[in-house]
C-alpha cells in the first residue's frame, strides 16, 4: 500500500464507517495519546521499565499503526498530501544534512 492509497482508504473508512472526522484539535489530542501509548511500550520493551500486566498484551506494530492512522486523518483533514510532503522532506534533509551526520563524532 502506498501512502496515497492509505490516505484514500482511511478517508473512505471515515466517511462510511466512522461517520465523519473528529475535529482537527481532537485528532491532535488523540495523536498525542497514541504516541504516548507507543512510548509506553517502547520504554518497557527497549528501556528500563518493566512491563505491567496490563501492558503485556500490547502490540508494538499495532501501536505504531494507531499513530500512523491518526496522522493520516490529520493530513486528510488539512489537505496535506503525505507523499509529496515526505518527498520534500527527503529533499530538505539531503541538502541540509548531506555531511552533517557523517561529521558527527557522536555517531562514530
Amino acid at each position: 500500500m502506498t501512502i496515497q492509497e492509505a490516505q484514500t482508504q482511511i478517508d473512505n473508512w471515515i466517511k462510511t464507517i466512522g461517520v465523519r472526522y473528529f475535529s482537527e484539535l481532537t485528532n491532535m489530542a488523540i495523536l498525542t495519546e497514541e504516541v504516548g501509548e507507543l512510548a509506553r511500550i517502547m520504554a518497557r520493551k527497549y528501556g528500563d521499565q518493566s512491563f505491567k500486566e496490563s501492558d503485556k498484551q500490547k502490540d508494538l506494530a499495532d501501536e505504531m499503526a494507531d499513530v500512523l492512522w491518526v496522522l493520516i486523518c490529520l493530513a486528510n483533514q488539512t489537505g496535506v498530501n503525505l507523499t509529496e510532503a515526505l518527498e520534500k522532506n527527503f529533499e530538505k534533509k539531503n541538502l541540509r544534512d548531506a555531511d552533517r551526520h557523517k561529521n558527527n563524532e557522536k555517531l562514530r
